[in-house]
C-alpha cells in the first residue's frame, strides 16, 4: 500500500517540487467507491470506477491549485482533503443515518497483496517511462524552473495536470484494493490525514531524485511506525514530526541522495 502511494506521490511531487497533502482524499475516494458499488458491480469495474472518481477529484483540485506554489499549494491540498472528509462525515451522519459502512467481500489478504504488488509494478513502469519520455522531461524542467519551461513552449498547467491526475488515480485504486481488508470504514479511517503525512515522510526519507527513490524509505518507516504504534501510541504524531525534521535537516536528499554521494547510484 505505502510503496504504491509513496512512489505515485514522488512521481508528481518529487519532480515538480510541490508538496501535496491530498493523498488521504484519493485513498478515501477509493475506499468509499468500494463501499458503494462492490455489492452490485464486478470487482474490475469497481477498481475502474475508483480510478475515474479519483481522476475527477484530482482534475478539480488541479484546476484550482496547480497555479499556486509553495506553501499555498500545500495548505490548499491539505484543506481540500479535510473538507472532503468533513463533507462525507456530514452526509453519513445526516443523510444516510449511519457513521460508517461495512464492506463484505470474499477477498483474502493474499489477493489484496498480489493486487497491490501488480499495481506497484505498473507504477514503477510508469515512473521508468516518464523518466525517459518527453512528458517526463517537461515535468522535470517545470520542477527546475517553471518560467523557463513556459518560455520553452511547454504548457506547464497541462503537463502538471496530466501527471497529477494520473498519479491520483493510482492512489484511489490503492484505496479501493485495501478497503476490503478494513471491512468497516468511516470518514476518519478512509480519509485519515495521517496517511498523507506518512507518505510524505516516506518519500523524503527514500529520496525523490529518481522515480524509485520513495520506495526505499517505505520499509524502514513502516517498521518504525509498527514499533511506535505498539510502544508509544499516545505520542505517535509527535515522534512522526521529529522523524520528519531529522530527515529534512540530516538527509535532505534522502537515502537515495546519500547513496548517490557515495557513488553507489548514478543519475
Amino acid at each position: 500500500m505505502y510503496a504504491n502511494l509513496a512512489t505515485a506521490w514522488g512521481v508528481f511531487c518529487g519532480t515538480t517540487r510541490r508538496v501535496s497533502l491530498a493523498t488521504a482524499a484519493f485513498v478515501g475516494v477509493g475506499c468509499y467507491t468500494v463501499a458503494l458499488f462492490s455489492e452490485t458491480l464486478p470487482w474490475p469495474l469497481v477498481l475502474l470506477l475508483s480510478a475515474v472518481f479519483g481522476g475527477i477529484l484530482a482534475l478539480l483540485i488541479g484546476l484550482c491549485t496547480l497555479r499556486l506554489s509553495g506553501m499555498y499549494f500545500v495548505i490548499f491540498t491539505f484543506g481540500v482533503a479535510e473538507m472532503i472528509r468533513q463533507l462525507v462525515n456530514w452526509y453519513e451522519s445526516n443523510i444516510s443515518g449511519s457513521v460508517g459502512r461495512y464492506i463484505f467481500l470474499d477477498v483474502t489478504s493474499a489477493e489484496i497483496y498480489w493486487q497491490l504488488l501488480i499495481l506497484f509494478a505498473l507504477v514503477l513502469i510508469l515512473g521508468a517511462w516518464l523518466s525517459r519520455s518527453r512528458l517526463g522531461f517537461a515535468l522535470r524542467l517545470i520542477g527546475e524552473d517553471q518560467v523557463a519551461a513556459g518560455n520553452c513552449g511547454i504548457n506547464t498547467v497541462k503537463v502538471r495536470l496530466l501527471v497529477f491526475v494520473g498519479t491520483s488515480m493510482i492512489m484511489s485504486v490503492v484505496g479501493a484494493i485495501i478497503a476490503p481488508r478494513w471491512a468497516y470504514i468511516e470518514p476518519s479511517i478512509a480519509f485519515n490525514a495521517l496517511v498523507s503525512f506518512q507518505v510524505l515522510v516516506m518519500a523524503l526519507l527514500g529520496g525523490i531524485a529518481l522515480y524509485f527513490g520513495p520506495v526505499i524509505g517505505v520499509v524502514p518507516l513502516i517498521l518504525a511506525f509498527e514499533v511506535l504504534t505498539k510502544y508509544f501510541p499516545d505520542h505517535f504524531s509527535m515522534v512522526l514530526g521529529a522523524i520528519f525534521l531529522l530527515i529534512v535537516y540530516w538527509l535532505p536528499g534522502g537515502i537515495l541522495g546519500l547513496l548517490r554521494r557515495w557513488g553507489a547510484i548514478r543519475g
